[in-house]
């Protein structure tokens, strides 16, 4: 007799984990979350926040519930972009890990339970990570690399409010280039996905750049009839 939602099978089942890749920026320098590890294996070592899954929840909720826990953020950019199943790859067992990427505003970000072992770190001095952490990142850049030509994922870093040097150096830290500033500014601002707010710090002078949001309505109109940003 079977007995509902119980299940046997004749053949290993791999475990299966959630790593999640937490960008954040500080206004200088694109940073990424990492969690010294207390238990073995890798004990001492550096790795991306993550966990085995619950039997009660799918990789997008496990992934979530690893940000919160991280950040005590619930609504941040997050997003899966690849499966990590080598053979080989957790020296605890055959362990897949479905990897996801999130962006987050670093002043809003709180400590978690974790938060004595948390740590930001600019992406040009991060450590050896645990695992095979460093190919997860080292993919889970070329991803957001490739994404900010065809979404604005990079908004999710700025403050709601935010200057162009700002939003340029943003880009630059993520792409790893350097931009003319005019060229920049008039590329982004003829998406027409920039609402200029008008604002400047009170008493500067109009040398001081005016503020701008996001204009989501806008974004969106533009992402139906597709689009590619080029610099």
């Amino acid at each position: 007799m079977t007995v509902k939602g119980t299940y046997t099978y004749d053949y290993p089942r791999p475990a299966v984990t959630t790593d999640c890749v937490i960008f954040g920026y500080d206004g200088k320098e694109l940073k990424v979350l990492l969690i010294e590890r207390g238990i073995e294996p890798f004990k001492g070592c550096w790795a991306f926040p993550g966990g085995f899954l619950n039997m009660d929840e799918d990789a997008l909720a496990g992934a979530r519930r690893e940000l919160k826990e991280e950040t005590g953020l619930e609504d941040a950019f997050i997003e899966q972009f690849h499966t990590f199943s080598e053979p080989g790859r957790d020296p605890r067992g055959r362990v897949i890990t479905i990897a996801h990427y999130a962006l987050v505003k670093i002043q809003e970000v709180e400590g978690g339970d974790d938060a004595a072992q948390a740590r930001w770190f600019p992406i040009g001095e991060v450590p050896p990570l645990a695992f095979d952490h460093d190919r997860i990142l080292r993919m889970a850049m070329s991803r957001l690399k490739e994404r900010i030509h065809f979404e604005p994922v990079g908004f999710e870093l700025l403050p709601d409010v935010f200057t162009m040097p700002q939003l340029q150096n943003l880009y630059e830290a993520i792409l790893e280039v350097h931009f003319d500033r005019r060229n920049f500014a008039s590329k982004m601002l003829k998406l027409g996905i920039l609402e200029d707010t008008g604002a400047r710090p009170a008493g500067a002078s109009s040398r001081i750049p005016v503020s701008y949001r996001f204009n989501k309505e806008k974004y969106n109109e533009l992402k139906a009839k597709g689009f590619r940003l080029e610099f």
